[in-house]
């Protein structure tokens, strides 16, 4: 047991490993490639590092790194040991990806609007990964996903854009660029829309109310066509009076056009409410940890 057990968490390790490996490059992609030759004012320690740098030349991921070093050892109680190993590491692959990869590809040299978009679609991906992996790249990240842990009904996207504003607004008046405030402010924006899409979008989905007269031989059908669960309430007919079920089930989108054919067999007369579902969670969808609070004997 011991063995498989190892043998799954190297596993789960590789995984981890490589997918920030992935976000490490979207999000490098987007502030050396992008934002850089746009002379956007970025978001985070990044576009704090992008300020030193115009200023003053010094590297982007080494400022990254000496910026975040006091803000890690305030966050590293609350957030976890396992945590802040998991984004010493990631930031380690970021800052290495921002100074010596993302230069072998070219500069964007289009639009200023054109790059901005490109900027916020690539780095809300890339960071978006890299927080499914309850991981972070280290700096304003920290502060965001302290935020998260304190309050965690807050979604990490509206947290990224408050925290991240006031970067914006002062590499903009501090160059005087109030088009890259603009431009900035749009980058930040599609970061939050496209960090929440993707990870709460995943456990997105749709939620049926089937109003039938036999509710178990339903409930059944939709097991037998896509293998999902259903709850029956007891209920009657505001007009009749007469008994009915309710059966309800919670799926995927694709899953439900299986569920309407189901329902349409087995019972035609069945009236149907499909509703869209933002987030479901329990057995059958995917659990997502982030910034939650470490547990008694968490491993990096």
């Amino acid at each position: 047991m011991r063995k498989i057990w190892g043998t799954r968490r190297a596993g789960d390790v590789l995984v981890d490993i490589l997918i920030e490996v992935l976000g490490s490059f979207l999000t490098a992609i987007s502030l050396y490639n992008f934002a850089l030759p746009a002379a956007f004012p970025m978001t985070g320690f990044s576009g704090v590092a992008l300020i030193l740098y115009r200023l003053f030349g010094l590297p982007i991921g080494v400022m990254t790194i000496v910026l975040n070093i006091p803000v890690a050892l305030l966050c590293y109680r609350l957030l976890g040991r396992g945590f802040f190993l998991r984004s010493v590491r990631c930031m380690l692959i970021s800052s290495v990806f921002v100074d010596y990869v993302a230069p072998l590809f070219p500069l964007y040299q289009g639009t200023r609007l054109i790059a901005a978009i490109c900027a916020g679609v690539l780095g809300g991906f890339g960071y978006a990964m890299i927080y499914l992996r309850n991981s972070s790249t280290g700096g304003s990240d920290f502060i965001v996903l302290a935020v998260k842990a304190v309050r965690p009904y807050l979604s990490l996207g509206k947290i990224v854009f408050a925290a991240d504003s006031l970067v914006i607004l002062t590499g903009g008046i501090l160059f005087r660029d109030f088009d890259g405030i603009i431009y900035g402010m749009i980058i930040n924006y599609i970061y939050a829309i496209v960090v929440d899409k993707v990870m709460y979008g995943m456990n997105a989905g749709k939620l049926a109310l089937i109003i039938t007269g036999d509710g178990l031989a339903v409930a059944r059908g939709i097991d037998e066509s896509c293998g999902r669960g259903a709850t029956l309430l007891q209920a009657r007919g505001g007009y009749r009076l007469e008994e009915r079920d309710v059966v309800i089930c919670a799926c995927s989108s694709k899953e439900m056009h299986a569920v309407e054919q189901a329902v349409r067999r087995i019972d035609p007369g069945a009236f149907t409410v499909i509703m869209e579902s933002n987030e479901v969670l329990g057995e059958g969808f995917r659990s997502i940890r982030v910034a939650q609070p470490p547990r008694k004997k968490e491993e990096p």
